[in-house]
């Protein structure tokens, strides 16, 4: 049996996304979306809670992304969920979570068209 690796996000952009092209001519996007939770304690006092996610879109949603992307866009957003470590420059090891886009819809009132 194959596992299967899904996530699911509704959220807002933090930030304009970051794009560049590698070397081999890959496009690829990055930015940060904040998905918040709502809640009511036990006292009925009413909460939230945002978290935030490291989104990686590469070649063409990546393309859509650096163009219709804007810190604030209303986004929904299939993808998987990946880790990662790294040691920055101190030697220190750092452990990155980010989410790879394989679908992307955007859900503001004024929708951009991705075909034109």
């Amino acid at each position: 049996m194959r596992g299967i690796n899904k996530v699911t996000l509704l959220g807002n952009a933090g930030k304009d996304p970051e794009f560049k092209t590698l070397s081999d001519g890959t496009p690829v996007a990055r930015f940060s979306l904040a998905t918040t939770s709502h809640f009511t304690s036990k006292t009925g006092e009413s909460g939230s809670k945002t978290e935030w996610h490291t989104i990686i879109a590469w070649r063409n949603l990546a393309e859509m992304v650096n163009k219709y992307v804007k810190k604030g866009s209303r986004l929904y957003i299939e993808g998987a969920i990946s880790y990662r470590q790294y040691e920055d420059k101190e030697g220190r090891k750092v452990s990155v979570t980010e989410i790879t886009a394989e679908n992307l819809l955007f859900l503001d009132k004024k929708n951009p068209d991705p075909t034109e």
